[in-house]
């Protein structure tokens, strides 16, 4: 039987009986790396001389990131593993966070007017917000925290090119740093202090209108393969979605001198043609 085996089998944890070795060998960092492959992180306890000082835990991360850290990793009601190596994930997104705005801080500085929005990036900034506000009701802090982590990646993956760019991810970074505010006020505070914003912090809010999309891209499939993506009004009907995928170059290699049995159609989401 293998050694990670017999651990669990026995409800033992490697943390139990190493940990002391490792602190009198001077080999601490070696813990994560031997119960990650052996058996389950020990549970912690003052027994087991395992216990996180959460003074220490703060000098070294900072109080963000362990608030940003406790709230992600599991809802209130439930108990959650301390891993190290997770709260440095957190660690490193805080940090990508303000190295991105530092980065782009002539575009969040400028003052835009009433300039138009990108739709699509406005479009997801506002999925997010609405996602952030139906889980801030039911107090789920670790799918808001995933929803400020996912708006984060819209916005980091936007390449601006027009006022109306630029507009928009000023709107996505404010947005973001309110999110992320009443978790991580800190540095929060200090970003929103380096790109001039000097109004009442409060939770960002929701442009309904945003979510309501002229047009949509869907996927079609041919005998259940996906051969393109069309872009159709949203809302259209299944007879307009099949007229525009045969209009489609792609399409229509494949439907050429086929005859079409079925049609399966999923509003907004799908159009797949048997053939």
């Amino acid at each position: 039987m293998k050694i990670k085996d017999f651990l669990k089998e026995n409800k033992l944890s490697i943390g139990d009986n190493v940990r002391f070795l490792l602190e009198k060998l001077g080999k601490e960092s070696l813990e994560n790396t031997i119960e990650s492959r052996l058996g389950e992180v020990a549970k912690m306890s003052k027994s087991k001389a395992n216990t996180v000082d959460p003074a220490m835990a703060i000098e070294k991360y900072g109080a963000d990131t362990i608030r940003l850290y406790i709230l992600f990793a599991a809802p209130p009601e439930q108990d959650f593993e301390w891993i190290e190596t997770s709260i440095e994930g957190v660690h490193r997104f805080l940090k990508r966070v303000f190295n991105f705005v530092t980065s782009n801080i002539s575009i969040l500085k400028a003052q835009y007017g009433d300039k138009e929005k990108n739709k699509d990036l406005y479009y997801e900034i506002n999925k997010c917000i609405q996602r952030y506000r139906k889980d801030l009701e039911k107090y789920q802090f670790n799918t808001m925290i995933a929803s400020a982590m996912e708006l984060f990646n819209y916005l980091h993956d936007f390449k601006p090119s027009t006022d109306e760019d630029k507009h928009t991810l000023k709107e996505g970074v404010l947005t973001l740093l309110k999110m992320l505010y009443p978790m991580a006020p800190h540095i929060t505070s200090e970003l929103f202090e380096m790109i001039g914003y000097d109004k009442e912090i409060k939770l960002p809010e929701l442009d309904e209108s945003a979510l309501v999309k002229e047009n949509i891209d869907i996927p079609v499939q041919i005998n259940g393969k996906l051969r393109s993506t069309i872009n159709i009004p949203a809302g259209a009907d299944e007879s307009l979605a099949l007229q525009m995928a045969l209009q489609d170059d792609k399409i229509k290699k494949y439907i050429e001198g086929k005859e079409i049995r079925k049609v399966i159609f999923i509003r907004d989401k799908l159009l797949n043609i048997v053939i």
